[in-house]
């Protein structure tokens, strides 16, 4: 079992409540306020459980910066009352800034019994193995 201190702890909730007010925001229609809540509580999250210097180091590399502008120049766009464009560059930029992680996420998730056994459907596994190759590293 992983030992986190209590400020990771404070993360991991801040995170949480983060990914649910997006989703919660999105499910309503893009509803600015939930969706400006979410990206703060989420990026807040995140700096919690990493820490603010690992944070700064993993958003601002040289070769992610083209993700961390679309990523956080979404959550300004949310923030200044733009949801919708907002969120389509805040998930293109999360995928840029992410995708080192999805085979990693693809392979956890396939050991999984039931969603294991859904990703391995003839139609569905050929989507799942393209979205979980990667060239790059991270």
């Amino acid at each position: 079992m992983i030992s986190l201190s209590d400020t990771q702890k404070i993360g991991m909730g801040l995170t949480g409540f983060g990914v649910f007010f997006l989703f919660f925001g999105m499910i309503l229609f893009f509803d600015k306020a939930l969706l400006a809540i979410g990206n703060v509580l989420f990026v807040a999250g995140l700096a919690f459980v990493i820490g603010l210097e690992r944070t700064f180091r993993f958003f601002f590399q040289k070769h992610k910066m083209k993700a961390t502008g679309f990523f956080l120049g979404g959550v300004l766009i949310v923030l200044i009352g733009w949801p919708l464009i907002g969120m389509v560059l805040e998930i293109y930029g999360f995928f840029l800034l992410f995708r080192g992680f999805f085979p990693v996420v693809v392979g956890f998730i396939r050991r999984v019994p039931v969603l294991g056994y859904l990703l391995n459907l003839p139609g569905i596994s050929s989507l799942v193995d393209k979205a979980g190759e990667s060239n790059n590293m991270v």
